[in-house]
């Protein structure tokens, strides 16, 4: 029995369900009790757009589409690295029909390099590891019994993964200390499990939930008429490139001919597949053009004016007939004009917060953060739509900074530079340091050093309780943290600010951000307690109006 294309996604479906049934107790997994253990969350939805990938393709050609739709909606450094693991799995595979035990053993190897190659400083006993011993559990397998079958071998990918995660504590102290695996290994093992299933004709479904963390809030389509769409049609296709297109950026023709005769451009120029997204009121002619290029692949073609007739309760000519309900996507890039040499993408929450990076030069903000990273869609659309030649992303968090290079792969139109900013003190440190006269190596180090000048802390709460380090923790104490560490506990925020003064001497400049659940009285009082702690201080207590971090602070000296 070897993997066809079919059975290839049936078991990526069965890995997604399983990982998404158990993305809560993935989340429980990670170590600091702060509200933004979301591993389990975003490892599912890196893989929730799946189900989208064609029947009846080659086993190469399936895994080249389930690599490029979890490329996309990756989100956080698990679900980045998920997704590479899945391209690299896809590189090893392409060309080939059908699998058979040697070539689900390349693949392994091919996904865990792809995998460890996109990570700076890489940490044994993280999902890294997992992903290499279980690779390394198939080729000594097949090395042994070069006729061992797909299931036998997938078995042994599974066994090995669980055995690789059982060591983690090992390998990693902290996990050790806090009496858990390693949450993205785990989540990992999830996906092996879940395809395992599928491969033995038992695949997991998932299970209906009403887990607020994955509720998106819902546009509001009626906000507008049906005849206020300018383009009818969202036409999507992926082309197969004929020999003289093969390699990588050779399609520009066709991407300039589709950002003429619409909006809405998405465009993905691959070694061997162009895929393209485009809202136009001539499809027709975007498909003569791209048959130009290749053979065309898929081809997706929905009127919009009748999709949005449906959502906002109408009933549209075409489906009086016929009660189908509308495929809502994901919103697409929207390109936008190069207007300037520099521009800014923001990762950050709360009105206050925003408002200060828009007031600094942000030329577009993504609303995310803590438990709510972004996808390398949401980063590509903001980029697409700022009107500079070279724009510069800030994460503003350590896990969205793979995504935000992952986008900045992608784009081919513009360059995109990710300084990687781990917190808003440091994305508004880079900002104030930025010199729009300067050349770009330049401007690189100037906000790169800046980042090094300013000490990041905040205070949020305790979701559960652990002992970590010196720490005893009990859910709903207040944390301090110092550059995303521990530094105090206490029972109320006004305390862990007092403990957290005493690391500001000799600053100069001290701006705080105080969250949605802060009043004015209360900010002022930690204000006159700062000035008051550390002197000659100059501080700025400003309403960020940011969830679960009561205040986010820059220490300046």
């Amino acid at each position: 029995m070897n993997i066809t294309g079919n059975l290839l996604k049936s078991m990526a479906l069965s890995g997604a369900a399983l990982l998404s049934n158990k993305k809560e107790e993935i989340n429980n997994l990670n170590v600091f009790p702060v509200p933004d253990g979301d591993t389990g969350i975003n490892m599912s939805l890196t893989m929730s757009t799946i189900a989208n990938t064609p029947d009846d393709l080659s086993v190469g050609e399936s895994a080249d589409k389930i690599a490029a739709l979890m490329l996309r909606s990756a989100r956080g450094n698990s679900g980045a690295i998920l997704s590479l693991f899945f391209r690299g799995v896809a590189k090893a595979l392409k060309g080939v029909n059908e699998a058979k035990s040697g070539d689900l053993v390349e693949a392994f190897k091919r996904g865990t390099t792809e995998a460890y190659r996109a990570v700076m400083k890489p940490t044994e006993g993280t999902i890294l590891t997992v992903m290499r011993m279980s690779g390394e559990a198939a080729e000594a397998a097949y090395t042994a019994n070069k006729r061992i079958s797909v299931k036998k071998l997938f078995s042994v990918i599974e066994n090995g993964a669980a055995d690789a995660l059982a060591q983690t504590p090992e390998m990693l102290p902290v996990l050790k200390q806090t009496g858990v695996v390693d949450a993205g290994g785990y989540g990992f093992v999830c996906v092996l499990q879940g395809m395992s299933a599928a491969l033995e004709g038992r695949p997991y479904v998932a299970e209906q939930t009403d887990d607020a963390s994955e509720n998106r809030s819902s546009a509001d389509f009626g906000e507008f008429n049906t005849e206020d769409i300018k383009f009818s049609y969202c036409t999507e296709c992926i082309v197969d490139k004929n020999e003289k297109y093969l390699g990588e950026d050779t399609s520009g023709e066709l991407y300039e001919f589709i950002k003429s005769i619409g909006d809405s451009a998405v465009f993905v120029d691959d070694e061997s597949i162009i895929k393209l997204h485009i809202h136009t009121n001539d499809p027709g002619a975007v498909l003569t053009k791209a048959i130009e290029f290749g053979s065309l692949a898929t081809v997706k073609i929905e009127n919009m004016k009748n999709q949005h007739t449906e959502l906002t309760g109408g009933e549209s000519k075409a489906q009086k007939s016929e009660e189908q309900p509308a495929k809502v996507e994901e919103p697409k890039s929207q390109i936008s004009a190069i207007e300037k040499k520099y521009g800014f993408v923001s990762v950050c929450m709360g009105d206050g917060v925003s408002n200060m990076f828009k007031d600094i030069g942000a030329d577009n903000i993504i609303t995310g953060g803590q438990t709510m990273n972004p996808s390398t869609q949401d980063i590509l659309n903001a980029v697409m739509q700022t009107p500079a030649e070279i724009v510069f992303v800030l994460p503003n968090n350590k896990n969205i900074c793979m995504v935000a290079n992952q986008a900045a792969e992608i784009v081919t139109d513009r360059k995109v530079v990710v300084i990687p900013t781990h917190t808003v003190p440091q994305g508004m440190s880079a900002m104030i340091a930025f010199n729009p006269d300067g050349e770009l190596d330049d401007v690189i180090k100037e906000m790169n050093s800046a980042i090094e000048m300013v000490t990041s802390m905040s205070v949020t709460f305790a979701v559960r309780d652990t002992k970590i380090d010196r720490f005893s923790i009990k859910k709903g104490q207040f944390l301090g943290l110092v550059e995303g560490k521990i530094a105090c506990v206490t029972n109320d925020n006004f305390s862990c600010m007092k403990q957290l003064a005493r690391g500001m001497t000799g600053a100069s400049y001290v701006t705080v951000f105080y969250g949605e659940g802060v009043s004015e009285e209360q900010a002022n009082k930690v204000a006159e307690m700062i000035t008051e702690r550390v002197e000659g201080c100059e501080v700025a207590m400003l309403p960020g109006g940011q969830p679960l971090y009561d205040f986010i602070i820059s220490v300046e000296q």
